[in-house]
């Protein structure tokens, strides 16, 4: 489709989101690249367009909208708030892939701390009725069904926290549950620098290995040290507990199906009810705004693998494999760009472009 039907087609999806009470924002193209890079995931950091200015110091062409119109927001919103945009976004693509560099993103973003459930569905009803004309496969999940079970995991709070921030990462996560819960034994090499460190003690090996020759300084080379210590004295998580998490990510097909599944295993880890408590909450409100709960797709590890700033509901709509659309909730997102304020949040956009190449579209 040429460039003036897509953005036609990108104009009729902002009407669309007027009509649903959102009032249009900007935002710069060039975004302070120091701030906002760190709370993107690995993989928008790593194609983002990146440049100096004498002036105002490392910038980056926008490579989505949500965080600068949260970083608004944030500066002086009122509450509740709805928002929608419609302009270019730019990320660098791998060579031959074939994929636009810069491409138009239109969006919803929902700022409401009275009911994140019916937030949750207002933002996912609307997304539904806009797209359903071309037939496109539906996918939800829920983040914090996963950052709550760890929180419930009998181990350290230092090993909640490694395993949260590699939420994102599966594999990584998975070579993590699988030593902190005992199924294999340490790295070779971790295992010989802690033999060395407990019969010649740390300093005498740190003076060894001088030079030092990669990125850390030697504070972070001993703390570092003293985690792998306290980790090698830490007991592994129990067995029931890794059954759980277990179970929990393989949770996948209807949404009214899942929630039966959770209900049964939410008393074995501490503290999960309430996380399964909150996704009953939303597909009630779902139900109330017309979306079939008994048929829509839930899976309970979708979006681990998507922007690192999603921390609870989730979801997508995909062409075959191609995303065309994808949302979710980033409360944690406002509490860092608030300066000591939050309010729940939850948004979604749609790429024009790639809605514009669907064969059932209209």
């Amino acid at each position: 489709m040429s460039p003036v039907a897509v953005k036609t087609l990108a104009g009729q999806l902002s009407d669309a989101f007027l009509a649903a009470g959102a009032v249009p924002v900007e935002a710069e193209a060039l975004q302070p690249a120091e701030v906002l890079l760190d709370l993107y995931g690995e993989d928008i950091r790593g194609r983002a367009y990146v440049t100096d200015d004498p002036v105002d110091g490392e910038q980056m062409l926008r490579p989505d909208f949500t965080v600068p119109v949260v970083q608004m927001h944030m500066a002086d919103g009122a509450e509740p708030a709805r928002y929608t945009y419609n302009g270019p976004i730019w990320r660098k693509q791998e060579p031959g892939a074939g994929r636009a560099k810069e491409y138009l993103q239109v969006g919803y973003e929902l700022f409401d701390r009275h009911d994140p459930a019916a937030a949750d569905a207002e933002v996912f009803a609307l997304f539904h009725k806009i797209l359903q004309p071309y037939g496109l496969r539906m996918a939800t999940g829920d983040v914090g069904l996963l950052a709550t079970a760890i929180e419930g995991l009998t181990t350290t709070t230092r090993r909640k926290e490694r395993l949260k921030r590699q939420i994102w990462r599966p594999e990584r996560f998975r070579q993590l549950l699988d030593w902190y819960s005992g199924k294999v034994d340490n790295l070779p090499s971790r295992a010989a620098l802690l033999n060395q460190v407990e019969a010649k003690g740390v300093e005498t090996v740190l003076t060894a290995a001088q030079p030092l020759l990669g990125v850390r300084n030697t504070a972070e080379i001993l703390a570092r040290v003293a985690s792998l210590q306290d980790d090698a004295s830490t007991a592994p998580i129990p067995a029931v507990e890794v059954e759980v998490l277990e179970e929990l990510l393989a949770v996948h097909g209807p949404a009214i199906e899942a929630l039966r599944s959770l209900r049964g295993t939410q008393d074995r880890l501490d503290g999960f009810a309430p996380a399964v408590d909150r996704l009953e909450a939303r597909l009630n409100a779902l139900a109330s705004k017309g979306v079939d709960v008994e048929t829509l797709p839930f899976e309970a590890s979708f979006g681990l693998t998507s922007l690192e700033y999603y921390d609870g509901f989730v979801f997508g709509f995909f062409d075959g494999q191609n995303p065309i659309s994808s949302g979710g909730r980033y409360d944690a997102l406002t509490a860092v760009l608030g300066q000591g304020r939050s309010i729940p949040a939850v948004g979604g956009v749609i790429r024009p472009d790639a809605l514009a190449n669907v064969g059932g579209g209209t």
